[in-house]
């Protein structure tokens, strides 16, 4: 070499042969020419060739002069470059030059070229290629390594390589700059900031995206040096995240951006980074920790991603951002959570806890994700999600926010659609999310319109697709009806009853709107469009659209028609769809994208459009059960016994008969009702006979054939037919047939003459067939009907015990284990009412006969001939029958006029009745009275006497009836604001008086200035108040407080003259005075207006007696705790629509009238209805009742006194001794507690201890160390509470068709072991009982408030008032789980809501 060196000092440059010397005085061309052949000669050559490498020497330091590196043509450089690239090889591994100035020069110069490369489609392309090779195969840029500027050459190589390459190089080129490149890291002592900056700059978004090249040269440059380069990066981001020095790199703000990508391309370059990320995840900055959890969500969540099983410290700390306390780090952690979900299935365990408590977040839209991101997970695949998380979305049903709960709703119809209607994941799918349906239809209990129109819309869109063809949709619709539950079913129901009173509005308002104008047909569209707005969302805004919409009806004809052929009951669906859409092209503009007005209407269109039901569907639908009868259709494939689909299908049709009544005028259909009826399930019958009964109005006319074979099934049926048929039967021809007098003469006197008491089997159908005769023809019939009543239903029937009873402990049996002689029995109490009913005065005295004799069967327990035959089961049951008979006759004014308060106070205490299903039907029937407004509003004062129930479910259930009606007439009040004239019947405020009355006459209240005993006063006063005064609109407390005081200024209408009476009732008043003054802060400001008292009860105000005193004793004051009312929570049923009230309101207001004693013009300004959306704890708690926990092992003096309405009766040992009133003292209780709930629990009692009354019957609520174990209301959760199914009987109500005749009322009085069902689980835990040490035959009790027996002697009695094993389920499903704000309870939690029946 040191000859080469010498050689170079000579000067002479040697040139290959053919090579003339290559100056500045030849041209571009000649000296590209020459470059090229030089080019050649060097190519030509390699490292071994010794002489050739000394020969060449001078002319390799000449190609490195300036000259050749500066020189203007491309061309030339190109050539030089290839010379020099090839220099470096043949002279490897010592370069010729040694200056590292030259060198630099050298290799900036070769980087220059290198810019070539960008044009692949250039002449010398292949020139460019080859440098490149050349330089990556032979390494040449390694020389640079020794000299001090090494970082200036390589990066400036990095940065033409990254520039150059793009999208038209093939993968060699790709290949030969990765190998430069990675040579150069690999190889390199250090990788300098900068240079590491030069990759990891593709690798940001920004630039990724301009230039994906370069990112994947950048990606696979770092996948190549993964090892050498990981200190480097991973000093890199110490520097940043750990020390915070932003100025090491201009990179510093994309950080996080470049964990992601390195993380992509190879996870092992951050092994020493992602501790870091751990201690940023704990980070004050708020801003920072987002930034670390948004990218940790990317990395946990992609695809391929195993990060969460390598780092599992990493992955913790992760979810514990999900309890964040910045709101955007919390909603970034929930929108990941579907990503993971989906493409991480094994970790929906961990996300599952944490998700939880995201469901239930302050904020709404962290709610929201949190059901977007189960959803969407749900949507992929069902078997990423589990039940725990399907939950989730389906307690947020119930959210305070619409947004969430429609967002809720919508996800879970959408699954429903896809995995059930479609079948997509299979049967297990199906199976799996069967609950969904259900569900959705419960929603229609919520007292939020816009709940309601979204489960309409769901209904119509995903559960039973309007668009599926007419056969498919029918099929749908039949099996989906077969396998809801029953409060869905419900809710079914009542969603098709809603609608089809809105398009009876609607209707209403077209011929309103086609009458001439005038004041009264103006005030009457008004008043019309008043009530269409109360069924549209946002009813403030609505008004206005309504009204508009009324006058455009006015004004355009066309509009008018298609409205009109829409509500028109002989509508096709597809008429519907075709109207709908003219309707909204008309009324819309495409100058106005957003129309509000549009937007009302078509909601208004939505709800009243017959898109399901036709008379074509019903025609499918009446085949679909034909085919499950004939055994062709698909019910074991789609789940549904045969027999459970025929009879959910005739239930079906029934419900749409009162719906869609002109849809089955077809002679295929009335045909296939008719094979119906000779079918063996009884249930198949009784429906088959109510569709007659509402949709064969025109049968005469329309199919004479059809009713030549129907009559003589209906007579068949009237005469010899079960029970409920023959009463269907004689409705039908009532409905069905003009000459109906001569078919019901057929039948009665038949039936008349074949009255056989010997046969009691055989009188049940017979009587009921009567009864319902008497009722719609009384005049027909009316001298055999009083013989009949006289002779036959009374003295030989009531007065006479002709069959012992067994003698048994239960105070219930099933229907299929009553005597038949009690069931004729009862039969024939209610054809005498039915009589009356039907005769509707009193001219005869009839009505006092039979108050009389009702109200013998209640003193006597039921046991009218006292001769102590009777069983007790078979008592029961008569005392309920002559209860209910009792408020039906309430319920005509010219019989309510006749009932005397004695008789009205002895018929209220049934509702304390020792056996439950008589408290629990009593119940009900009471309820459903007052929410038609027909029974007299001193009925509801009843349900004060609901607070001694000892069952948390009976006093739950009456406080949501207690709460429905007074809401119900709020809400009537506020319709009907014309109506002064009846408010003392009305007004809810004014039940106090009757409430006060009632409990001033209780037999429990003995001992005037008894604490327990007014404490329990307090209570029951409490249980009506608290629901009155939850809200003081138009300062209802004052005109509470007046009212009070005014009774104070009366004496007792009842027994005016008896000092004691009077002290009773004053007393009263002063516990109600002093429960208004504790719990309301405006009872003293002046009353609105001056109340009026009933003139029955309290007699007129004396202008010389001023009553000041206080009856209360001074201890009492220490138990009226001050606080504000409790809203009242009202059912989901208040929101059916009041008009059905309304319509009876009319001709029946006169029932509840009561005379007054004053100007009846009284108000106080009728209160408004509370709103029901709010958050409350228990249903029966009472903010006055002083609760203290109790031991286990405390005795009876630490517990509730005794329960049960009950009087005490002369012992066996002193049959002369007189019967004493008031309560039995409870014995000591040696049990504990825990062992009386284990053995009084339903589930592990045996069948008789069950049915047995409890050995100690206890009144009052249980103590409240009783009810802690499962019912404590869910604290801090949100969201709304949950409405229940209304608090009616379950069959459906037919008040609407059947004012008159009231058949579904009359249902409910065949006390059957469907309105009995025997309660296994209630809601919660079991209410404690209390167990005294004696034994049932222990001293003998009577129930309360009934007179003593004078004639017979005293038998041994189980104390009354516990709770049997046969506590009926049925009012669970009516009943409100009043612990719950939010999320319905599993079933897990023992407060399952039960399952009414469905008829």
């Amino acid at each position: 070499m040191a000859h080469s060196k010498a050689r170079a000092t000579d000067g002479k440059v040697t040139y290959p042969p053919g090579v003339k010397e290559i100056s500045d005085k030849i041209s571009k061309e000649e000296m590209v020419r020459r470059l090229k052949m030089v080019v050649k000669t060097f190519m030509d050559m390699d490292q071994d060739s010794e002489e050739e490498k000394e020969l060449y020497l001078n002319l390799a330091l000449h190609l490195a002069s300036d000259f050749f590196l500066k020189h203007p043509d491309k061309d030339v450089r190109l050539l030089v470059a290839c010379c020099l690239a090839d220099i470096f090889r043949i002279y490897a591994p010592e370069a010729p030059y040694t200056s590292p100035d030259k060198l630099k020069d050298i290799f900036m110069f070769i980087t220059r070229q290198l810019k070539g490369l960008e044009d692949t489609k250039s002449a010398q392309f292949n020139r460019y290629f080859y440098l490149l090779e050349n330089i990556a195969w032979v390494k040449s840029y390694n020389i640079c390594f020794e000299l001090e500027d090494s970082n200036e050459i390589f990066t400036q190589l990095y940065r033409t390589l990254f520039q150059v390459i793009n999208n038209g190089h093939n993968q060699k080129v790709h290949m030969h700059m990765v190998d430069l490149m990675s040579s150069i890291i690999c190889e390199g002592d250090t990788v300098s900031q900068e240079l590491l900056d030069t990759v990891l700059v593709n690798l940001v978004p920004a630039h990724k995206n301009l230039n994906k090249q370069a990112y994947d040269l950048a990606k696979a440059l770092l996948k190549r040096t993964a090892q050498a380069i990981e200190p480097y990066i991973t000093n890199f981001f110490n520097q940043v995240l750990m020390l915070g020095k932003t100025s090491v790199s201009d990179l510093s703000e994309h950080v996080f951006d470049l964990i992601l990508e390195l993380y992509n391309i190879d996870s092992h370059l951050l092994l020493s980074v992602l501790p870091q990320l751990e201690f940023k995840l704990k980070s004050n900055d708020n801003d920072e920790r987002l930034q670390v959890v948004k990218l940790l969500a990317k990395m946990f969540g992609a695809k391929d991603s195993e990060l969460a099983a390598q780092n599992k410290p990493l992955w913790q700390c992760y979810l514990g951002r999900f309890n964040d306390i910045h709101v955007p780090i919390r909603l970034e952690c929930v929108k990941f959570a579907s990503h993971c979900l989906m493409n991480h299935p094994d970790l929906a365990k961990d996300l599952t806890e944490f998700l939880k408590v995201r469901s239930h977040d302050p904020e709404e839209a962290i709610r929201h994700d949190v059901i977007v991101s189960i959803v969407t997970a749900a949507k992929k695949d069902l078997s990423l999600v589990n039940d725990a998380l399907l939950n989730f979305v389906k307690e947020r049903t119930l959210d305070k926010r619409w947004r969430v709960r429609k967002e809720a709703m919508m996800g879970l119809a959408s699954i429903y659609r896809k995995y059930s209607l479609q079948g997509e994941g299979g049967r297990e799918a199906s199976k799996q999310i069967s609950w969904i349906k259900d569900k959705l239809l419960h929603i229609y209990y919520q007292n939020s319109i816009d709940d309601r129109l979204l489960v309409e819309r769901v209904f119509a869109q995903y559960m039973v697709p309007h668009n599926l063809e007419t056969a498919e949709r029918m099929k749908c619709l039949y099996y989906l009806y077969a396998t809801l539950d029953t409060n869905a079913v419900k809710a079914l129901n009542e969603m098709w009853k809603c609608q089809n009173m809105l398009r009876h509005h609607v209707k209403d308002l077209l011929d309103l709107v086609k009458k001439p104008k005038s004041d009264a047909s103006s005030k009457a569209v008004f008043a019309k469009v008043m009530v269409i707005t109360r069924n549209l969302p946002d009813p403030g805004k609505a008004q206005d659209f309504v009204k508009k919409l009324a006058q455009v009806l006015e004004d355009d004809e066309r509009i008018r028609d298609q409205l009109e052929t829409l509500v028109s009951p002989s509508c096709s669906c597809k008429q519907a769809e075709v109207c709908v859409r003219d309707i909204t092209k008309k009324l819309g503009s495409p100058k106005q994208p957003s129309n509000p007005f549009l937007e009302m209407v078509k909601f208004l269109l939505e709800r009243i459009a017959p898109v399901h039901i036709d008379t074509e569907s019903i025609s499918a639908l009446i085949k679909q059960v034909n085919k499950s009868i004939d055994g062709t259709a698909d019910d074991d494939e789609e789940g549904v016994p045969t027999d459970s689909a025929i009879r959910a299908g005739l239930e079906l049709l029934k419900v749409l008969s009162f719906t869609h009544p002109v849809s089955f005028h077809s002679a295929e259909t009335f045909e296939s009702l008719l094979g119906c009826l000779k079918m063996d399930d009884e249930k198949v019958a009784e429906a088959a006979l109510q569709i007659f009964k509402n949709t064969g109005s025109k049968m005469e006319e329309s199919f004479p054939h059809i009713k030549s074979v129907l009559l003589p099934v209906l007579q068949s049926k009237a005469k010899r037919g079960p029970p409920r048929q023959a009463k269907y039967a004689i409705h039908c021809i009532n409905a069905m047939f003009t000459n109906r007098d001569t078919h019901f003469a057929q039948i009665f006197e038949p039936l008349h003459k074949g009255l056989d008491p010997a046969n009691l089997e055989q009188l049940i159908t017979p009587l009921t067939t009567l009864g319902h005769l008497a009722q719609l023809a009384p005049e027909q019939f009316a001298a055999p009907l009083k013989s009949l009543v006289a002779n036959f239903i009374v003295k030989d029937l009531l007065m006479n015990d002709r069959i012992p009873g067994k003698k048994t402990t239960k105070l219930w049996v099933s229907d299929d284990e009553v005597s038949p002689e009690t069931m004729a029995k009862i039969q024939g109490i209610k054809l005498m009412v039915r009589w009356l009913l039907g005769v509707k005065n009193n001219q005869s005295k009839s009505g006092n006969s039979t108050l009389r004799m009702l109200t013998a069967i209640l003193h006597s327990d039921g046991d009218l001939t006292e001769q102590g035959r009777m069983g007790k089961p078979d008592m029961s049951r008569l005392r309920l029958a002559a209860a209910c008979a009792l408020l039906k006759l309430a319920q005509e004014p010219c019989y309510h006029e006749i009932i005397t308060l004695e008789q009205y106070q002895l018929c209220a205490l049934v509702i304390n009745d020792e056996c439950y299903q008589v408290r629990q039907c009593f119940a009900q029937k009471l309820h459903r009275g007052l929410c038609r407004l027909r029974l007299p509003l001193e009925y509801m004062a009843v349900f004060a006497l609901c607070a001694k129930d000892p069952v948390k479910e009976r006093r739950a259930h009456a406080r949501q009836c207690l709460a429905k009606n007074v809401n119900i007439r709020r809400e009537y009040l506020k319709q009907h604001a014309a109506i002064s004239d009846k408010l003392l019947s009305l007004l809810p405020e004014y039940v106090v008086p009757y409430t006060i009355h009632l409990l001033a006459h209780d037999p429990d209240y003995v001992k005037v200035q008894d604490i327990e005993q007014l404490k329990e006063i307090k209570e029951a006063l409490w249980f009506v108040l608290e629901i009155i005064m939850a809200k003081n609109e138009n300062n209802s407390h004052a005109f509470i407080r007046k009212m009070v005081e005014n009774i104070k200024q009366t004496k007792d209408a009842q027994a005016s003259a008896d000092p004691k009476a009077n002290e009773k009732l004053y007393t009263v008043c002063d516990v109600a005075m002093n429960i208004v003054m504790s719990k309301s802060t405006t009872y003293s400001l002046e009353s609105p207006k001056d109340p009026v008292l009933p003139s029955g009860f309290f007699t007129k105000p004396d202008k010389n007696f001023n009553n000041t005193k206080n009856y209360l004793p001074p201890e009492m004051k220490s138990f009226f705790t001050p606080g504000k009312p409790k809203s009242a929570n009202v059912l989901g049923a208040v929101n059916k629509p009041l008009s059905t009230a309304g319509k009876q309101i009319q001709s029946k207001a006169s029932r509840m009238e009561t005379a007054s004693n004053d100007d009846s013009s009284s108000n106080p300004g009728s209160p408004q209805r509370s709103k029901t959306r709010h958050d409350s704890t228990e249903l029966d708690h009472s903010e006055n009742e002083d609760y203290g926990l109790k031991r286990a092992d405390s005795t009876d003096k630490d517990m509730d006194k005794p329960r049960g309405r009950k009087r005490a009766v002369a012992s066996s040992d002193d049959p002369d001794s007189k019967p004493k009133r008031g309560r039995k003292k409870a014995a000591p209780m040696t049990t504990s507690m825990a062992d009386s709930e284990d053995q009084w629990d339903d589930d592990n009692r045996p069948e008789d201890e069950q049915n047995s009354p409890p050995k100690k019957a206890r009144r009052g609520r249980p103590p409240k160390s009783a009810a802690a174990g499962g019912d404590t209301p869910a604290k801090g959760k949100r969201g709304r509470k949950r409405a229940a199914p209304p608090p009616e009987d379950d069959e459906e109500e037919e008040e609407e068709e059947e004012e008159r005749i009231e058949e579904d009322e009359e249902d409910d009085d065949d006390v059957s072991s469907e309105n009995m069902e025997v309660k296994t689980k209630g809601r919660g835990r079991p209410p404690r009982r209390s167990q005294g040490s004696e034994s049932t035959e222990s001293t003998p009790q009577k129930r309360r408030g009934r007179p003593p027996k004078s004639a017979q002697p005293a038998a041994k009695k189980p104390a009354r008032g516990g709770r049997s094993k046969a506590a009926a389920a049925k009012d669970d499903s009516e009943e409100e789980d009043d612990e719950e704000q939010e999320e319905e309870p599993t079933p897990t939690k023992g407060r399952k809501k039960a399952a009414g029946r469905r008829r």
